[in-house]
């Protein structure tokens, strides 16, 4: 008797926790988390660079022909492991995209490559012949925090050997890529860091801890982790575009803003 009323006690539990029918987010549903976490503006910087490549193609006369959107589409799928027409319809399904939208980011992410080439690629190899020092490459990781205080607490614990560099910036790191990645913020060039950080460890030995650095976001305490050498390999080469390439972009938008 008391087995019979356990078991209809959890059926009927059982029943009340059934999981829910819930509906697929709508895409106004997808803009209101946007704006509720906010992460709106920095998706919205996207589109307004995305806005600007079009701009840009349409008045520069750039265009791909329909034969390199293939190509490169035939290229995606294979590097996605999209080996037939269900596996890309599932993705697509997935990601909640159609055909047309997949096709189109396509077609912008070649303008975007044509576009770069068209404004710099001439330039590339002087740029970096002018600003070598500016362009090299090293492996860095930092802990960014907000007060001073901190980040003196936190180099002391790093120069005593007290705790290791990861264990601090998941603990104390303010910086998005840095708390989420144990610290490492990857491969820069000195040119894409913040000056007053790049300025600190222009001349330093791998595996040297600097700071507290001062700039605009807080307190930085940084480590080398790796210099590379000096090349003007095809990687750097569109890297150095890249760079160009967001600093014409951050002009055009700052031009609209003031005439506006």
């Amino acid at each position: 008797m008391q087995k019979h009323l356990s078991e209809s006690t959890l059926n009927g539990k059982a029943h009340e926790f059934a999981p829910l029918s819930i509906p697929a987010a709508t895409d106004a549903d997808v803009i209101a988390y946007l704006r509720r976490s906010a992460k709106f503006a920095e998706f919205s910087a996207l589109a307004e660079r995305e806005a600007q490549i079009l701009a840009a193609c349409e008045q520069f006369g750039i265009t791909v022909s329909e034969e390199e959107v293939q190509a490169a589409g035939d290229d995606f799928r294979q590097k996605h492991k999209l080996w037939g027409m269900q596996e890309t319809m599932a993705w697509l399904d997935q990601q909640g995209m159609s055909v047309e939208d997949w096709v189109q980011g396509i077609r912008i992410g070649l303008l975007e490559k044509q576009l770069k080439e068209f404004l710099f690629g001439p330039s590339v190899d002087g740029e970096y012949m002018r600003n070598r020092d500016r362009y090299k490459r090293v492996a860095i990781s930092q802990i960014l925090v907000v007060d001073l205080a901190t980040a003196w607490k936190i180099v002391q614990l790093l120069r005593e050997g007290h705790a290791s560099f990861c264990a601090l910036a998941l603990e104390y790191s303010k910086g998005k890529i840095s708390q989420e990645k144990g610290g490492f913020v990857g491969i820069r060039f000195l040119v894409e860091l913040m000056p007053e950080v790049a300025d600190a460890i222009k001349n330093v030995e791998e595996g040297e801890i600097l700071g507290p650095i001062q700039t605009k976001l807080g307190y930085h305490v940084v480590k080398v982790e790796k210099w590379f050498p000096l090349q003007l390999t095809e990687a750097v080469r569109e890297q150095i575009m890249e760079t160009l390439f967001q600093s014409w972009l951050q002009n055009k938008l700052n031009n609209i803003v003031y005439q506006d």
